[in-house]
């Protein structure tokens, strides 16, 4: 082996080991890649986007209403959803048609931001009262006509929680930090 070639592959050793170091652990512990698939949270966020999320917030804090939240898919842990949170624990979510409240534990009612919720022809409007347990959430998406959500299959249990939309990449003319955020 001459000394060039020699040297090139402990440069080579050199940077695997760097992104080693650097982007796995990263990607593993703090953001993670994510496609959106599907329209159920159209006109938010719209089939095949790329976003970045956020997977350390979840490590010190509990998910936040309005927040765009991924988690794992109560029915089939192996899919990812994405999805507004609605409903924290301890409070009472009720739907009336096309209008959600939420009533604190303590009875106060929480009005909520609905501008980003798409009823296009009424199919999600629903009648729906569901009070939380302790580490339940309560999350619907923003195409409410569209979305499979806590209105058919119950509340996200918090640890099933993985991250949040940090960022959109794609498409480039939408790039946005905290996309979907109404808080």
């Amino acid at each position: 082996m001459t000394p060039e070639s020699k040297k090139s592959l402990i440069e080579a050793v050199r940077f695997a080991l760097t992104i080693l170091i650097i982007v796995v652990p990263i990607r593993t512990f703090v953001a993670q890649p994510f496609i959106v698939s599907g329209d159920s949270m159209f006109p938010t966020f719209k089939n095949r986007e790329y976003l970045i999320i956020d997977q350390l917030s979840y490590q010190f804090r509990s998910p936040i209403r309005g927040e765009v939240a991924v988690f794992h898919y109560p029915k089939d842990p192996s899919k990812y959803f994405i999805k507004r949170v609605i409903g924290l624990p301890g409070e009472t979510v009720t739907i009336r048609g096309k209008q959600v409240s939420v009533t604190s534990s303590t009875g106060e009612a929480v009005k909520l931001d609905e501008s980003q919720a798409n009823y296009t022809n009424g199919l999600g409007a629903v009648n729906l009262n569901r009070k939380l347990e302790a580490g339940e959430y309560f999350v619907m998406g923003d195409n409410r006509d569209w979305s499979l959500d806590s209105r058919a299959w119950g509340p996200v249990p918090e640890e099933l929680f993985r991250g949040r939309a940090l960022i959109r990449l794609f498409p480039f003319n939408m790039i946005d930090f905290l996309p979907g955020s109404i808080n």
